[in-house]
């Protein structure tokens, strides 16, 4: 009775019970791909909570001291605070080497939980009105992840880290005219300086999560809230009726259960597959190279980019531009974020597609998409393959600039080919499935008819199975404005895209 006073005087002040009793009936959708998002958010719980935990005991300073802890093969070695800090978490504190690889592993599979989503969302159309807004929170939240990722991969400054972070410093001194200034900034003088550990460390720890504390719960929270869910063509279905189980008490209970999931194999995977050894690697020497230095996966294409550029450079006013190093650093990442963030506006220009959607595409629905998708996913690949160019040339004993050149030519040809055949293959699924609606289904019965010749019985397909095959009608461009005068290069250019989209 007192709690039911408490709730009661507290909605009179404050409201929210109108709020709360809508959200508990809130329907989600039962596809599995769903919970790919979902993935993403509880691996982000984990970071957060074991990131938590390692700031207690891990100190952001470059100062030098001699490291005097448990590890025997480094004692009396010369490191950074950072270093010896991180090698007490790992050998010292209690739980600290379970935390840290947690935090890795959380990381990694946080990341790939967003590519996942990230696709599943681009193949099927999720994008559209009205969720562009959210589609660009996602693009944002992946290009902070994995700059958050980079920056605290660089903080334990062992020597594979510290190789990442001469990268970094090439890099930012190769951006035109403000480059030695960013970077005399950043690191605190001449590489490798002595305050990109504690500034990293700011970024990672405080700017960029405060970010993505903000930007999370608006992806994956209030738009949600606010906006029908989205969920595959089925009959009874359009863009007003939602199908699943109510947020109370179904889906919250398979939620709770599903985020323990994660936990457990991010758990498991922090407790049987070591990751990033610093301790073997030793402290970060500006004089010492490491072979086979390998970043993590999500860095992969960065990396790759850097290794195939051929060394062009020229000279403007005295200045040397390598864009040996511009056009990998900030090309490679460029293309792909400004195509990710423009895609859903330039296909609603080409489709002439304003109207609101709720229901989902099969991808073999919009070929020339799911072709820009897997021509997007080669690049990517390439990229992340050649990032182990030289790994690949000593496994298989074959010439390092062959490996070097296969990716060059890799990169122009791989995206085409895979857009091509890609988008066949969706035109010829297409067309068994028109065949399939007007035809009948397969059964698998052979009969012999009177003349001799074998035939297939085929059943009419069923209203379920109709309602997935046959795709909706894709909206007309309006016509031209000026009537019977030529019309402008412009719009000629959006009706031939638009007719090989639609085919």
């Amino acid at each position: 009775m007192k709690i039911g006073s408490m709730a009661a005087a507290l909605d009179d002040r404050i409201g929210g019970a109108g709020f709360l009793k809508k959200a508990m009936r809130k329907v989600f959708p039962d596809h599995w791909t769903f919970l790919l998002g979902e993935i993403a958010l509880y691996s982000f719980v984990v970071v957060l909570l074991t990131g938590v935990f390692l700031t207690f005991f891990y100190k952001p300073s470059m100062a030098e001291v001699v490291y005097d802890g448990s590890y025997v093969p480094l004692r009396d070695v010369a490191m950074s605070q950072a270093y010896a800090s991180t090698l007490e978490i790992t050998f010292e504190v209690r739980g600290g080497l379970l935390m840290r690889q947690m935090h890795h592993w959380g990381t990694l599979v946080f990341l790939a939980a967003i590519v996942a989503h990230l696709l599943r969302n681009f193949f099927t159309g999720a994008f559209r009105r009205p969720r562009e807004l959210n589609w660009l929170i996602g693009v944002a939240l992946f290009g902070l992840v994995l700059l958050n990722g980079l920056f605290g991969y660089s903080l334990p400054d062992d020597l594979l880290s510290g190789a990442g972070l001469r990268i970094l410093h090439g890099v930012t001194l190769s951006v035109p005219l403000v480059g030695t200034y960013a970077a005399a900034f950043l690191f605190g003088g001449e590489f490798p300086g002595d305050d990109i550990i504690a500034r990293l460390y700011s970024l990672h720890v405080l700017l960029i999560p405060a970010l993505l504390l903000v930007l999370i719960p608006l992806h994956a929270i209030v738009l949600t809230w606010r906006q029908t869910h989205t969920q595959f063509r089925a009959k009874g279905l359009n863009d007003r009726v939602v199908r699943g189980a109510p947020f109370f008490p179904s889906f919250l209970a398979k939620t709770t259960v599903f985020f323990l999931w994660v936990l457990g194999v991010i758990a498991l995977l922090a407790t049987f597959f070591q990751i990033n050894p610093v301790w073997l690697y030793g402290p970060y020497l500006p004089s010492t190279v490491s072979a086979g230095s390998q970043p993590d996966w999500y860095m992969g294409f960065l990396e790759g980019a850097l290794r195939i550029m051929p060394p062009w450079e020229f000279t403007v006013l005295g200045h040397t531009v390598a864009m040996s190093v511009l056009i990998p650093a900030l090309g490679a990442p460029g293309l792909l974020f400004t195509g990710l963030a423009l895609y859903p506006f330039l296909e609603k220009w080409v489709t002439g597609d304003r109207a609101v959607h709720h229901l989902l595409d099969r991808p073999r629905e919009v070929p020339t998409r799911t072709g820009l998708g897997v021509a997007g996913m080669a690049y990517f690949g390439v990229l992340w393959m050649a990032g182990g160019n030289d790994l690949i040339a000593s496994t298989f004993h074959i010439s390092l600039n062959a490996t070097t050149w296969i990716f060059r030519v890799l990169i122009v040809v791989a995206p085409v080919l895979g857009f091509v055949v890609t988008r066949r293959i969706c035109l010829g699924l297409l067309a068994r499935d028109r065949h399939t609606a007007g035809h009948g289904v397969e059964t698998g019965v052979i009969v012999r008819g009177p003349d001799g010749g074998f035939t297939e019985v085929e059943r009419p397909a069923t209203d379920e199975e109709t309602a997935v095959l046959v795709p909706p009608a894709r909206p007309a461009l309006p016509p031209a404005r000026n009537g019977d005068m030529p019309r402008p290069v412009k719009h000629r250019v959006r009706e031939a895209l638009h007719r090989s989209w639609s085919r």
